[in-house]
């Protein structure tokens, strides 16, 4: 159980900066929301993928990277409508 948290919390931390390294410009993001991010993205690129290739695991990175990359721009479009 520790194991699988601690490689949930690493594997979100590199997803979640590969999606912000994706997405252009200053992202003031804390290392718990860069966490969270790679894991929302994982989560949701696991799902796409399940959904379009099946149980192939092959294109999981990617999709994950972009699944994180996606929450990032949501996040700094939801930041820039606030301050406007």
């Amino acid at each position: 159980m520790i194991g699988f948290l601690i490689s949930l919390i690493v594997g979100g931390l590199i997803i979640g900066a590969l999606g912000r390294l994706a997405i252009p410009g200053r992202n003031p993001m804390s290392i718990g929301a860069t966490i969270l991010v790679g894991i929302g993205g994982s989560m949701l690129g696991g799902l796409v993928g399940y959904f379009l290739f099946g149980r192939e695991k092959g294109p999981g990175l990617i999709l994950a990277t972009l699944g994180a990359a996606l929450i990032v721009w949501l996040l700094q479009r939801n930041q820039s409508r606030r301050l406007a």
